[in-house]
């Protein structure tokens, strides 16, 4: 039978690796890697060694989270003196170098605004090229371990707010709703409308449209 993996993530992970010698342990997660407009954002969480207190329960993959429940977490968070940073590529980059590579860009930037080189990185998912540091890769990391979980919510944040103030210049992508997303309406309003500056060109369905960038 396979284990059903719990809402609440926890500290085990980070504990193991601190019996190792490790002592800066950053989660890392990502958020956009699947839209079709706007940047993907990578965020990072150093959390204080071993954690206690109610302020653990509001940390979840923030998938899980509504929007105030992401913004309440973030506060916890800031009180308790966690490390965040995030960093990020633009939809510009990513049509250039590609997802993964502009994912790797966006880590290393975060890494950067931390403000301290963590020994370790907790990744949800795979490793990521290009970062000089050590790592280890959990799949469904945002459900299982208190650091990606943080570094989850930080970057849906940090997105989410991006998106919103990208609605106020490109309104009839209901970028507000969508978060660049491919929802049946952002669809219609693509074939309408044609792209703007932030849609991905090299996806889909914006890569069959015969447009460019005005400044490409």
């Amino acid at each position: 039978m396979v284990a059903k993996l719990t809402e609440t993530p926890d500290y085990r992970e980070e504990s193991k690796l601190l019996s190792y010698g490790f002592n800066v342990i950053a989660g890392v997660d990502e958020v956009g890697r699947g839209t079709v407009a706007g940047p993907i954002v990578v965020g990072i969480a150093v959390i204080p060694l071993h954690p206690q207190g109610e302020w653990l329960k509001s940390i979840k993959d923030s998938k899980l989270l509504s929007p105030l429940q992401r913004i309440k977490a973030v506060e916890h968070m800031n009180q308790k003196n966690v490390s965040m940073a995030t960093g990020s590529a633009s939809s510009i980059e990513i049509d250039k170098l590609g997802i993964v590579m502009s994912t790797s860009l966006a880590a290393k930037r975060a890494v950067d605004a931390l403000g301290k080189t963590p020994d370790i990185l907790l990744v949800d998912g795979f490793k990521l090229p290009e970062i000089p540091l050590h790592q280890k890769p959990i799949i469904k990391g945002d459900r299982k371990c208190l650091s990606i979980a943080a570094a989850s919510i930080i970057a849906k944040v940090t997105r989410d707010n991006f998106m919103d103030e990208q609605h106020k210049i490109y309104p009839e992508y209901s970028f507000y709703k969508n978060k660049g997303y491919l929802t049946k309406t952002h669809n219609e309003a693509i074939k309408v409308h044609g792209p703007c500056m932030i849609h991905r060109y090299t996806f889909k369905p914006i890569s069959s449209i015969n447009t460019k960038r005005l400044f490409d």
